[in-house]
């Protein structure tokens, strides 16, 4: 990792990236970790998945999400986080994130170690169909469970 600031403005090299509805903005990459700004619209989420090797966090800026664990053991329960909130998902333990809040929120995301997460989400960036999601996430080591019918 470089030393430095990354500007509230910007990310890294100014990338911005489409993924499943939301707008990615990297913010810090290394072997050890990976970072990025989330702009959450109303009514998108993503699906139940694991990462079977990192750990996330989501800290909470702006807005409300619902986070969904369980869904890999059956006993799906969901929980409300808003802005000051930290989110964390251990690595190999499903979870979704919902916004089901009727308004934007925003919130910073990051994974240790980073792994292939960065490259997916250069891969991802704009792809529509679920069934490529699906199929890059796991050349990626990001596995995908089928959503529940209330997703939206």
């Amino acid at each position: 990792m470089d030393r430095g600031i990354t500007p509230a403005s910007g990310g890294i090299e100014n990338i911005a990236w489409n993924v499943v509805g939301q707008t990615y903005v990297p913010k810090l990459h290394s072997a050890n970790a990976f970072v990025w700004h989330a702009t959450v619209p109303a009514d998108t989420f993503v699906p139940p998945h694991i990462h079977p090797t990192q750990d996330e966090w989501i800290n909470i800026l702006t807005g409300e999400l619902e986070i969904e664990f369980g869904h890999d053991e059956g006993n799906v329960t969901a929980h409300k986080a808003s802005a000051g909130d930290l989110v964390c998902m251990p690595m190999g333990k499903a979870h979704g994130i919902f916004n089901r809040s009727g308004a934007e929120a925003t919130c910073v995301f990051g994974v240790a170690p980073a792994r292939k997460l960065f490259d997916l989400f250069k891969v991802l960036d704009g792809v529509t169909d679920p069934a490529e999601l699906v199929r890059l996430s796991a050349m990626h080591e990001v596995d995908f469970l089928p959503p529940p019918p209330d997703a939206q």
